[in-house]
Formats: C-alpha cells, sequence, structure tokens
C-alpha cells in the first residue's frame, strides 16, 4: 500500500532555477543550434558544474547500509544558491519511479535509547524526540554511523527560520501572523528542550555533559524541515530529503509499507545535465514555509493570511462565540506540518474573482452572532464590514512594513541580511495580495447586498 508522506515540519532559500541558459550561452556557436557533439559536450560540462563532488561517495555508502539500489537516474548537485539538490544524471520520464530508499536507511525516534525514549514518553513530541537522537548522533562525530549523512547537513549558519532572527530581523515581520506563531514555536521548542536536558542528564550523562539550547534548536529544525511522517511516526530520509521544493510539483514521497520503503515518482520528463528534480512538501503558504522551512516563493499561489478575531471576557455573547468557534474550528494535528491556529483564528485565502469563494463561513458567523436583534439583512450587511474593517486595518499594517522594507539602506547589508530581507518582503506581498482580494470581494458583495430589492 502507498501512502502520501507529508513533509513535517518547520529550510535553505531555494527556488526553481537551473543553470542551463548560462551554459548553453557559453557554449553556443555563433548563435546556431548546437549539433549533435556539441550537445553532448553542453550536457557534459553542464552536469559536472551542477555536481557536487563532495557528496561522490554518498549514494555508494547509503545504498550499504541500506543493501539495495536506491536510484539510477539521480546524482547530488548544488543548486544556484548552494544548497544541495538532486539532478537526472539519465533520461528520466513522467511516471518513472526515481528514488527508492527503504526503512532501514532511515533514521527515527526509535533507534534512540530506551532509557531515554522511555523518560520522555508523550511529553515531547516526535520532532522533540528525533531532534534528540540527531543531537546525539552530532555529539558522536565519526563516530556515529549516520556521520556521512549529518556531515552533509546544512549548518546554522545557512539556515534561515525565523526562530534564527534576531529582534531587528524579526521587526521586518511584525505585521505577519508568523511573528506570533515563531514566539510559540520558540516557547514549544525551550519546554521540549528541558525535557530532553533533564533525560540527558539522567540516561547520558557523560556523551552530552552539558546540552545546548541552541544545538537542540538547530537539531529541532533540521529534523522539522527535513522529516517525513511515516508509520514509525517521522523520519529523516536519506539522499530523499536533498531535493527541493516545487509548490506545482505532483511529485512528493510516499510511503510503501508493503515493500517497507519510501519512493518518489516522476511527474514529469527531465533530461540528463544540469535539470534539478523537484518534489513538492505540501500545499504551503510561505507562512509556513518561511516558519518551518526558512524559505519563501516570489509568488506562492497557496499564500494565506490568518486573522484573529478577539472576544473580550465582558463580551455578553462570549459563551455563543466561543461555541461558534469551536464548532468551525479544525484542530491541528501535532507535528504535521501545517501553520498552527487556534479557536480565534481564521484562515483567509486569495479571491480569485469578486463572484468566486470570498469570507469563511466560521469567520461570517462569528461576527454575525454580535448582531443578534438586527434583522437578518442588516446583520448579514453589518458583518460583512465589521469584517472589511479588520482587513482595511491589516492592509494598512502590511503596508507600512513594505514601505520600511524598502526604505533600508542595502550598500552594509550582510548576505544573510539580504536573504531574509527578501525573505520578508515575499512573505508580506503574498499576504498583502490575498487580503486586498478579500477586500474586493467584500465591497463588491457588500455593494450588490446593499442595492438588493
Amino acid at each position: 500500500m502507498l501512502l502520501c508522506a507529508p513533509r513535517v515540519k518547520l529550510l535553505v532559500f531555494q527556488q526553481q532555477r537551473t543553470l542551463t541558459s548560462s551554459l548553453a550561452k557559453r557554449f553556443s556557436f555563433n548563435a546556431q543550434p548546437l549539433t549533435a557533439s556539441q550537445a553532448q559536450i553542453f550536457f557534459f560540462f553542464s552536469f559536472f558544474a551542477a555536481l557536487d563532488k563532495d557528496c561522490i561517495d554518498f549514494l555508494p555508502w547509503l545504498e550499504q547500509i541500506a543493501g539495495a539500489k536506491l536510484t539510477n537516474t539521480l546524482s547530488i548537485g548544488k543548486s544556484v544558491y548552494g544548497s544541495r539538490a538532486l539532478f537526472a544524471s539519465k533520461v528520466i520520464h513522467a511516471g518513472d519511479c526515481i528514488l527508492k530508499v527503504p526503512f532501514n536507511a532511515q533514521i527515527t525516534p526509535d533507534e534512540l535509547l530506551a532509557d531515554i525514549r522511555v523518560s520522555l514518553t508523550d511529553k515531547v513530541g516526535n520532532i522533540g524526540k528525533l531532534a534528540a537522537l540527531l543531537m546525539i548522533e552530532i555529539n558522536a562525530g565519526q563516530n556515529s554511523r549516520w556521520f556521512p549523512y549529518i556531515s552533509r547537513l546544512p549548518q546554522l549558519s545557512d539556515m534561515h527560520s525565523t526562530i534564527f532572527w534576531d529582534e531587528n530581523e524579526f521587526s521586518m515581520i511584525r505585521c505577519s501572523a508568523v511573528h506570533k506563531e515563531t514566539v510559540k514555536q520558540k516557547a514549544w521548542i525551550e519546554k521540549e528542550f528541558s525535557l530532553v536536558s533533564q533525560a540527558f542528564k539522567e540516561h547520558l550523562p557523560k556523551a552530552i555533559e552539558r546540552p545546548a539550547q541552541e544545538n537542540f534548536m538547530y537539531a529541532y529544525t533540521l529534523v522539522g524541515s527535513r522529516a517525513w511522517e511515516t508509520s514509525r511516526g517521522i523520519s529523516l530520509i536519506p539522499f530523499a530529503d536533498f531535493m527541493n521544493h516545487d509548490g506545482l510539483s505532483a511529485s512528493i514521497v510516499l510511503t510503501d509499507e508493503d515493500n517497507q520503503l519510501s519512493e518518489v515518482t516522476a511527474d514529469r520528463d527531465y533530461s540528463p545535465g544540469c535539470q534539478e528534480v523537484l518534489i513538492r512538501y505540501g500545499e504551503f503558504s510561505n507562512a509556513t514555509l518561511m516558519l518551518d522551512f526558512g524559505f519563501t516563493l516570489p509568488y506562492n499561489t497557496h499564500d494565506e493570511v490568518q486573522i484573529q478575531m478577539d472576544i473580550p471576557n465582558d463580551d455578553p455573547l462570549r459563551n455563543m462565540k466561543l461555541g461558534l468557534l469551536q464548532t468551525h474550528y479544525t484542530r491541528s494535528v501535532k507535528d504535521i506540518n501545517i501553520f498552527h491556529s487556534s479557536y480565534d483564528t481564521f484562515t483567509i485565502k486569495e479571491v480569485k474573482s469578486a463572484t468566486g469563494k470570498g469570507i469563511p463561513q466560521s469567520l461570517l458567523a462569528f461576527c454575525t452572532s454580535s448582531l443578534l436583534y438586527r434583522s437578518s439583512r442588516s446583520r448579514e450587511l453589518e458583518a460583512h464590514k465589521i469584517i472589511l474593517a479588520h482587513i482595511n486595518s491589516l492592509i494598512v499594517d502590511h503596508s507600512v512594513c513594505i514601505k520600511e522594507l524598502g526604505a533600508s539602506n542595502f550598500r552594509f547589508e550582510s548576505q544573510r541580511l539580504t536573504v531574509r530581507r527578501k525573505m520578508a518582503r515575499e512573505l508580506i506581498f503574498g499576504e498583502l495580495r490575498v487580503l486586498r482580494s478579500a477586500a474586493e470581494w467584500l465591497i463588491h458583495y457588500c455593494t450588490n447586498l446593499f442595492s438588493a430589492p
């Protein structure tokens, strides 16, 4: 049985690009079409340029662990942004199975010492448990059987999840719900670290004498951005996690329980050379990608905005509103890669047209409940106006943030800040696009409702 294995939670700043155009220019001859021999030279040089020479021995090592051949068509290379990526080494056709990684070549929380697993029990989530194991393996250095994999993971300096942003960087996204979610995420990680640290102190006092919270946060983010859900909780899948994200790709990691492996099937044709093979981590907004993975997309069709509607304690209809919220609320599943939500939070997605689907019914019901003593039509109109006022306020906040981002001095900016500023801009522009589409829909709806006989 094949099951979809969604990417878990919480990195490298990446977008779909190839080296083809620049190399094609380098090897073009008088702007004429390439001959067969010239094309061979072009593909050789383009493929060689993309290869990651530090990983030539990685796949043979992993196949030895697995006791099986993992792929005949993929090679490890470097994306144009410097992160590791997988490239087609042979012709790949849509529908081809391009990668199979057996369960025995995957890293799961089951490898934790039994005493530590018992100590953590349900107090620590799957990500925290796997992060604890990863800390142990990192601390073991070359003595770890997973060292060839761990040594090729991104360094802390390469990670751009908002939990690593300093105060000035963090202020760039203060208008977005990501700001508040980041604070919650850090608090959760700190809580789990205290439990993991205590378990280490009791059962591994010599192996890890003074576990640092920063190291746990680093391990936690590595797991959150690279692991997939499996029948065993979550798993780090070496080699597969070198594949970068394309939000429009139909390729995903599937779990085959019958054959005890994870596999990937190509959704399109790939030519050998410098063409990067991509998969989809999930249908995630830039808010989720930024917090959980540490990158954003210039235009993300899955962008959305979290809107929070507060209920004052002295509101006479507080109990009724709470009941409505709980009725319409979909609880988030722990340790699954989704943007967190709570009872008083609503998700607004981009409205493609004035006649398209607009405001969530749960949000409309929430606002309408405040207007019980008015006529049905009057309540509906006023509820939409309440939502519109709230959205307009968010539009102003986002516009101010964008203006501040544009007014900053770029001359002496570090590379890290440049990357994070770009991420902040893409996040806020995407959310602003969603908010404006919702506002236009509301204005159109209210106008028609008001003018109706």
